[in-house]
């Protein structure tokens, strides 16, 4: 199989409430349900132009309507019934989760259900300030902030206009007084030609703050933002870029399958993460699932359909063991490695080897919008 390894996940699960012991799950290429991402939020304050730009969602954009939402009832429920199957892990997601009321309940909940680990966040860190020791109290375990710029101007570009830098950097400020057990990292998604500048800038301004900087290369999640393969700044020339500041030692991973490459500056500073989702796809790693706010369950990134939880919970009324029963069927058909189809790179001569038909936007087959399901 290619890509990393997948995970050997042996422990032994929870049992369900007929008291039987179920068998974590493992798909069709022997990759085993692990992490779950829940967005549990739609709509988003921002406008970044890769996920959510603001030509197609103006103003006046219809997005759910609560009751078309997953309740936190039907959240925790979902949750508890992907344990058995090997869920330890789970993320909130959006469009923008702190928009969500009372979030910190929902944590609280999530946190303690039997089996979970971790439970984290990630988001665009303009609400965070207010709230980071609410969601630090309720149990979340790290939180993950999304930063593409410093520089206001191309902050703006990259937001939609919507927001301040100054605004997101006092949230991860908040968040690291919070102090929560996994830490704090950032997220800066890298455009070639547009916040590419911004490398070193990001690197150099976080370096001493005791967080976690990761690089992500630019990807085609949904149809709708453009994107181009030339558009890409390769994990490769963004470690070129960093060792402007200084040279970068390896650093080994902190978990089998972890996504990105672990690095920190040769005087022991700045931990940096780069995640080549594009260049080296690590589907043959990939352990998550996700759910949309509406509740359906996807088993890719790159999905173009979901499940529909959401009418199987209201409409059929299963027990916990019926709805364990159905996620192990969905996870059990799985065979998902869009990545590593989309075609190669090659980090020697800087070409694709293997040209995605179409024009600019690559693939046109319809695939979910990130605002959906989250990253």
């Amino acid at each position: 199989m290619a890509g990393k390894s997948v995970t050997d996940f042996t422990a032994t699960r929870p049992a369900t409430e007929s008291g039987t012991t179920v068998a974590p799950v493992r798909d069709r290429r022997g990759r085993p349900l692990r992490d779950l991402r829940i967005s549990v939020m739609d709509r988003c304050n921002f406008r970044c132009p890769y996920c959510m730009p603001e030509s197609t969602f103006p103003e006046d954009f219809r997005f759910l309507p609560p009751a078309e939402r997953l309740s936190f009832d039907e959240i925790v429920r979902l949750a508890r019934a992907a344990i058995p199957l090997g869920v330890t892990k789970l993320r909130l997601t959006g469009g923008e989760p702190l928009l969500r009321p009372q979030l910190p309940e929902l944590v609280a909940r999530l946190a303690a259900l039997p089996g979970i680990e971790d439970v984290a966040l990630t988001t665009n860190g303009v609400l965070l300030d207010r709230q980071a020791q609410a969601l630090r109290a309720a149990g979340l375990h790290r939180v993950t902030v999304s930063i593409d710029a410093l520089d206001p101007k191309v902050f703006a570009r990259m937001s939609g206009n919507r927001g301040s830098v100054a605004a997101v950097l006092a949230g991860i400020e908040a968040a690291r007084q919070a102090g929560f057990p996994g830490g704090v990292k950032l997220n800066a998604v890298v455009q070639r030609g547009v916040n590419d500048s911004e490398i070193v800038s990001l690197a150099r301004h976080f370096r001493f703050q005791d967080v976690v900087l990761r690089f992500v290369e630019y990807m085609d999640v949904g149809t709708r933002n453009g994107w181009e393969r030339s558009d890409v700044m390769t994990a490769r020339e963004i470690r070129e870029r960093l060792s402007e500041i200084a040279p970068l030692v390896s650093l080994p991973p902190t978990y089998p399958g972890e996504v990105a490459r672990r690095y920190r500056f040769a005087d022991g500073s700045g931990e940096i993460g780069l995640i080549a989702s594009v260049t080296a796809p690590f589907c043959g790693g990939c352990t998550r699932a996700r759910l949309s706010s509406d509740g359906r369950f996807y088993t890719c990134l790159f999905a173009s359909q979901g499940a529909d939880l959401r009418y199987f919970l209201r409409h059929e009324n299963p027990s916990d063991s019926q709805l364990t029963a159905h996620l192990r069927s969905i996870w059990e058909r799985r065979n998902d490695r869009y990545s590593e189809e989309r075609g190669q790179f090659s980090g020697e001569t800087r070409q694709w080897e293997r040209p995605e038909a179409g024009k600019r936007g690559g693939s046109r087959q319809p695939r979910v919008e990130m605002n959906y399901i989250g990253g």
